[in-house]
């Protein structure tokens, strides 16, 4: 690819299960410098049942009702792509498709993101990319994160990229190096004990805001040993139920205790990484008013909040740039950020 321009849709499902972003984009280069265009973005919202099997119920299904729950999923991811080409009249090259996490344990070579790339090519008959993990786990790495090439090219102007969602990550340059790691988790916790109470989230912080910190809490939570470890690593719903759950619980804290300390956590846990310069922030926790004082209150540094379109599709526009370099067979997954022992290309293509 020298000067032509590639047009791509990149779909995001995250573990916070908000639902599923489609982002249509249009990619250009000249002179090394890579340049984007959103053309057009929409998020759909998961029908109750799906949520449910999204997130829980396919780890507890037989080995027939999951694959079938794949090739379904992946046909559910389709169908919304050909309504969103034909509500804004694109045609992309492309389609590059997250999936949705349902197991990840990279020391066990083990992830699967459900949503087969053959059921949304078949549905659009457009070319697809999925399983961008696979091969970056096999290789060594973590699979993960795979936002930090799209932070490196398309966002160099911060010096740090903070994604609130389901987990916060960050990626930024050291020793002209790209590094990215997952922070903790935040989103994924929160609207757990939101759903409690029959509330999808915790709307600007509000509940969080009434309560009062625990500090034994809070020193047990800054004291798990994923915090203290070095290098690239990642984190998954697995690592939650079974330890941060139970932290969480022990002390039956009224919920606006419990939640007011985890957003402490949360804000400590970035403001550990972040040493100055401009913080870029995007996803859903972009929107949360406290989480972000915290994390201002917290960190040393510009904090910038982008215009909406970028704050709620950041990780769909990057998928398509996956899809783009995947098309230019140019290495997205870098082994600087996973650990793996080389960069590169992920994805598995299913070409109509």
């Amino acid at each position: 690819m020298k000067n032509e321009s590639i047009q791509a849709i990149g779909l995001m499902s995250g573990t916070s299960l908000d639902g599923l972003d489609v982002c249509c984009c249009t990619f250009s280069r000249k002179e090394k410098k890579w340049n984007f265009n959103i053309d057009a973005a929409k998020g759909y919202s998961y029908p109750e049942e799906l949520k449910q099997k999204l997130g829980t119920g396919a780890q507890q299904m037989n080995a027939l009702e999951f694959i079938t729950f794949h090739s379904t999923y992946g046909k559910f991811l389709g169908e919304r792509v050909n309504e969103f080409m034909t509500e804004f009249k694109v045609k992309p090259d492309i389609i590059a498709s997250h999936g949705h996490t349902i197991f990840h344990e990279p020391k066990k070579k083990i992830m699967f993101q459900i949503g087969d790339g053959a059921a949304i090519a078949a549905e659009t008959r457009i070319s697809t990319v999925s399983d961008f993990r696979r091969l970056d786990i096999m290789l060594g790495g973590q699979g993960a994160p795979l936002v930090p090439i799209g932070d490196r090219l398309l966002f160099a102007d911060y010096d740090y990229c903070l994604n609130i969602g389901g987990f916060s990550n960050i990626s930024f340059e050291k020793n002209k190096t790209r590094i990215a790691f997952d922070i903790s988790p935040v989103n994924y916790v929160i609207n757990h004990y939101c759903r409690q109470i029959g509330l999808e989230f915790d709307r600007d912080g509000e509940i969080a805001r009434k309560g009062n910190i625990h500090q034994t809490l809070l020193n047990e939570l800054n004291s798990m040993q994923f915090y203290h470890q070095d290098g690239p690593k990642s984190l998954g719903r697995e690592w939650v139920e079974a330890l941060v759950y139970p932290i969480l619980e022990q002390h039956n804290l009224p919920l606006e205790d419990m939640l007011r300390t985890f957003y402490e956590h949360a804000a400590f846990q970035i403001s550990r990484i972040v040493k100055g310069g401009k913080l870029l922030i995007t996803g859903g926790g972009a929107f949360n008013l406290f989480l972000v004082e915290r994390i201002q209150a917290l960190c040393p540094c510009e904090i910038v909040i982008p215009n909406k379109q970028i704050i709620e599709y950041k990780e769909a526009l990057i998928f398509a740039f996956l899809g783009t370099l995947y098309m230019c067979d140019e290495s997205s997954c870098l082994a600087s950020v996973t650990g793996a022992s080389i960069d590169n290309i992920g994805g598995m293509l299913f070409k109509v």
